[in-house]
């Protein structure tokens, strides 16, 4: 069976791209990223992004197909990398860029700020709290600006730091739409 994601709104509206059938990468499902990406229509146009923990791409292509600015893609593993780099090439444009580097030690050396991040890690990894502490130490996200969660448990935040805008549950996944502070 090929593995597909389909992009479902904007530009790219209905392509499908490949990903490779790797233990423990799974795409955002369809109808969470129609939720969440509803729920950042005002917000995505003209972004800049960072999809962390990219795997198949799915949010950061979605994004860009709504119109995001820049898409940085960090991906560790390499054939998932080479197969976003694959996509990327598709697109032929320097708006999407695709990192192999390990998450963490990417987001403690990083200065470029962005707009929204994707946070969708591996669920048995329980980095999210490593993550929005090196985001909000390193200012890697802009004051107003947005970080998607998702996980397979109970989100917890820091509410001095964030706001919780969104926050819903389908099936195993839990996700959320949160603003710095």
């Amino acid at each position: 069976m090929k593995q597909t994601i389909r992009i479902i709104g904007g530009t790219y509206r209905g392509k499908k791209l490949p990903f490779p059938q790797i233990e423990d990468l799974r795409p955002t499902p369809d109808r969470v990223r129609e939720t969440l990406f509803n729920w950042l229509m005002k917000d995505v146009r003209d972004a800049r992004c960072l999809d962390a923990f990219a795997g198949s791409g799915a949010l950061g292509l979605e994004a860009f197909s709504r119109g995001a600015a820049k898409v940085t893609f960090i991906e560790q593993a390499a054939p998932v990398y080479a197969n976003l780099q694959n996509i990327i090439g598709q697109f032929a444009t320097p708006k999407l860029i695709a990192l192999k580097a390990d998450t963490l030690v990417y987001l403690s050396k990083l200065t470029e700020q962005f707009d929204i991040v994707f946070l969708d890690p591996p669920f048995d990894a329980d980095l999210i709290p490593q993550c929005l502490t090196l985001i909000w130490q390193n200012n890697l996200i802009k004051q107003g600006g947005l970080v998607y969660l998702e996980s397979a448990k109970t989100i917890e935040i820091d509410a001095l730091k964030w706001r919780q805008i969104k926050l819903k549950q389908a099936g195993r996944v839990i996700y959320g739409l949160f603003e710095k502070l």
